[in-house]
């Protein structure tokens, strides 16, 4: 009796800017997408790591005599981040939320200025509320001369930003509570309102190295299962914001634990390192980091 040998169906394959993500048939047989991100709008708002390398870059010496917010401009920060070796440049309006009509028109007018200088290909995000995201991403898409991936929709928002992705012809990172069962329903509800499977990247959400980190990475391995097993509505390559969750653990904000810790900087750098390592072995197509540093050791590594 002849054994039936069952053929892994491949992960749709996205054309974005000269860029391939996904197309895989196997865990790590295609090499993940890296994506650099900035909070453009306020830069203060970044780790500690991140402020070193902009700030060594620019060679401004002591930092109480040059105040990173007083010289390092939107422009130079781009043109500082696409000096490095990322694929994508993510940019994170992460506007404050008071007076939202003129601060959304303040980041309108930022990206204005900042996209004849942008030469990577964009990445789009916004400040992670609900209420601000369904008014601020499509304001931002507004101006947009090209294409790009807009991050993120979720279930509460996908009816106000879904339509401005398909009328300019974005790609949309959905993002879904570390459950397959409604990534696979948000998936099905976008395209319904006229979203191609193939501008979709699933996003499961997920945790830093020790805060989550672990479920996060089964709910992907099972989201690639799934689709390697031929899940159509499950079958688009994944994004992982694993820059942003692990720079936002205490471990990597505070310099107050014992010394078993290890050095603070170098704990820091090592959280989003290992972080980024753990999901591209759970098959995230796009990883998005945000120090600098980083980009080079995961390409390497993989």
């Amino acid at each position: 009796m002849t054994e039936t040998v069952k053929v892994k169906q491949p992960i749709r394959k996205i054309s974005f800017q000269g860029l391939e993500i996904g197309g895989e048939n196997d865990f790590l047989a295609s090499k993940p997408v890296l994506a650099l991100e900035l909070n453009i709008f306020d830069f203060s708002a970044s780790s500690h790591i991140v402020k070193d390398w902009y700030e060594g870059k620019k060679g401004t010496g002591n930092r109480e005599q040059n105040p990173l917010t007083s010289h390092l401009s939107p422009l130079t920060l781009i043109s500082m981040a696409q000096q490095t070796d990322c694929d994508i440049l993510a940019l994170k309006f992460n506007i404050p939320e008071d007076d939202l009509g003129e601060n959304i028109k303040k980041a309108q007018d930022l990206l204005k200025e900042l996209l004849p200088h942008i030469r990577k290909p964009l990445l789009i995000r916004g400040i992670n509320n609900k209420s601000v995201d369904v008014k601020l991403l499509p304001a931002l898409m507004e101006v947009l001369d090209k294409a790009v991936i807009i991050a993120f929709a979720d279930e509460n928002t996908y009816k106000e930003i879904v339509p401005p992705v398909v009328k300019g012809g974005h790609i949309l990172a959905i993002r879904t509570p570390i459950d397959i069962n409604l990534a696979k329903e948000m998936n099905i509800l976008t395209s319904d309102m006229g979203l191609s499977l193939d501008k979709i990247l699933i996003d499961t959400d997920m945790g830093g190295l020790g805060y989550g980190l672990e479920y996060g990475y089964s709910i992907m391995e099972c989201i690639k299962l799934a689709a390697f097993e031929g899940d159509k509505m499950l079958s688009m390559p994944l994004i992982a914001f694993a820059g942003e969750e692990a720079l936002k653990a205490k471990e990597t904000k505070s310099d107050t634990f014992p010394p078993s810790f290890g050095d603070f900087k170098q704990r820091s750098k090592m959280f989003e390192l290992t972080t980024a390592s753990a999901v591209i072995a759970a098959g995230a197509n796009v990883i998005v980091l945000e120090n600098p540093e980083s980009i080079g050791i995961i390409k390497n590594l993989v």
